[in-house]
Formats: C-alpha cells, structure tokens, sequence
C-alpha cells in the first residue's frame, strides 16, 4: 500500500532531500541509469537523481519514433544546459517492429513495455554494469493499472512483476507518493524551468497512445503533425492536458470537387486536478474552429476533426 503524500501535506525541500539519500542508499558506489523522455515525471526523477548521483547517472533519452516533432534534440538539448549529460539512443526500429500488426490497446502498451525495458533498456543496463534504473512512475499510474482502467507501461511490483527477475536490474520510483500536482511542486523546488515542471502530461507509450488501430511510421507522422498543430492553439491555455488522436477507419470527404477517403482526427482536451477524473474543456468555437481548419490544411489526407465531449468517466483521457 502506497501511502499517499497530498500537495497540501507535502514539504518539497524534505521530499528532495529524503529521496536523495534514499537514491544514493539503493545505489550505494555503483551505477544507475535513468530514463529521461521530456515528461514533468521523468525530468523530475533526471533531476532528483542527478543530485543524488551525479557523474554515476547515466541518463538516456530512449528515441523511439513515436516522440513528439523535434522531442529528441529539444528534451536531450535542455539538461545538457542544465548540466545534465543525456545520451540519446536510436531504438526507433525495434519500436516498430514490436508494434507492427498490433491493433488491440492492451497488446500495444505491452509491446511497448517489452521493448523498453527488457530490449533497449535491458541491453543498456547489461552493457554498462548498472543494477538500478530510475524512472518517475507516480500514484495515478498505479491506481489506473490496479483499477484495470488500463495498464501503464511503467507499472510492475503492484502487479507481482519483480523487474529483478523479469529485466534483471531493479527500477526506483521516488515519485510513487505524489500525483502530477505534487511532481510539479517539486520540480519547482529541483529549479527546473516552469516550461518543464509545468508542461502538459504525455503518455509513457507517446504518441502510440494516440493512434487507434495499428501503429507505423506512416500514421505516426500524421498523429505528430496534428499534435503540433494542437499545440499551436492550445499550448498556452490554462487546461490539464489536451491531445490529438488518429482514428483508424478511413472515412468519407471531398477534397477539389472529388469523393475521397480520408482520416479523421479526434481533439481532446482536458480540466482536471490529479487525472483521476477530469471534464472536457469547453473551449471558445472560435478556437476550436481554428484548430480544425489548420489540421484540415496541414493534412491534406485529413476531412474530418471532431472534439470529444465525454467526461472521465466513464471516458480515459487517452484513446490507446
């Protein structure tokens, strides 16, 4: 049982300096890997054990295709300025081969959790004598793993997967206690920029948990196009989260005159506190009108965009 830490209970200065030594304590002289994608979680865990560790931290950013446009450089090119050594590593086709002819939600996230931890990270943990990776799984996670709402990839002990014997090195989670609201109250204490502690979540399966149905590099293209054109509009908003997900039926439009079938795009965005329920934004017609016409430009391929209206629940956040 995971005892929670509210941020209204919370003491950042103490957390940090807490989970520093219990870092330092787990690790002992040896050395840890730890994964770093851009997200509020993960940069917080890059953070926390750079800290504790610092040059015995060897933090990888794991590109595997289905990041967000330009998220490699961007993410790897931002810690290195905050004095964080990242190593950038090209899992991309192994990634795609993992999920090549996969269309069940359930099956992809699975493959995706195969991939990164028993393939890319196993082989890197192998490679460099590590026992320990780092990574920022927090309570909301868990709940929804537990719950069956679905499965996050970063979930393991609450399910009786011993990562030990499953991947062979053992995985530290100082963010279990906190949920999204807390993470970010310590990433500001760590000194990360606000852009950072207080960006929008992103799904461990990226991009994957935005494309319904079969998962390549042709659909993920289209999936990051249109989530940069989401963000154009909706970045600066005040709102949880808001995303841009890929349908998998073609469906009926016209385009100079002429009957095609084209892909449809549904925007979501959210109002929540923690993720554990959350309501759509009601986002100005205008806006939303906006939105649609830059996708429809943008993506020839696309003729429809749709906004999704129903609360969670009984609706998830993400469509994957």
């Amino acid at each position: 049982m995971i005892k929670e830490i509210t941020v209204g209970e919370l003491n950042p200065g103490s957390f940090i300096e807490e989970h520093v030594e219990e870092i330092r304590k787990a690790v002992g002289e040896g050395r840890a890997i730890n994964a770093l994608s851009g997200g509020v979680d993960s940069s917080v865990v890059t953070m926390l054990g750079h800290r504790a560790l610092g040059s015995r931290l060897r933090t990888v950013f794991v590109d595997n295709g289905i990041m967000r446009e330009g998220e490699p450089d961007r993410v790897s090119g931002l810690f290195r300025g905050l004095g964080v050594p990242v190593e950038v590593v090209d899992a991309r086709a192994e990634f795609f081969t993992a999920l090549k002819g996969l269309t069940d939600p359930e099956e992809k996230r699975e493959a995706i959790t195969q991939a990164f931890y028993r393939h890319v990270f196993g082989r890197i943990v192998k490679e460099s004598g590590a026992r320990h990776l780092l990574q920022g799984t927090i309570l909301t996670d868990v709940d929804e793993t537990v719950a069956g709402i679905k499965r996050q990839h970063n979930v393991f002990a609450q399910l009786g997967i011993d990562p030990e014997e499953a991947f062979g090195y053992r995985i530290l989670e100082p963010l279990l206690p906190l949920r999204k609201d807390g993470v970010r109250v310590v990433g500001r204490a760590l000194g990360l920029p606000e852009d950072v502690f207080n960006r929008k979540p992103f799904p461990g399966p990226a991009l994957a948990a935005r494309v319904i149905g079969e998962v390549d590099p042709e659909r993920i293209a289209v999936v990051r196009r249109a989530t940069a054109v989401c963000e154009r509009h909706l970045e600066k908003l005040d709102v949880f989260q808001f995303m841009a997900i890929l349908h998998a039926d073609r469906v009926p439009g016209m385009r100079n005159g002429k009957r095609m079938y084209g892909r449809q795009i549904e925007v979501r965005c959210w109002d929540s506190l923690d993720a554990r329920n959350a309501s759509p934004t009601r986002l100005p017609w205008g806006t939303l009108e906006a939105v649609a016409s830059d996708l429809l430009q943008e993506l020839p391929d696309v003729v429809s965009v749709t906004y999704n209206i129903a609360p969670k629940p009984p609706s998830t956040m993400e469509a994957v």
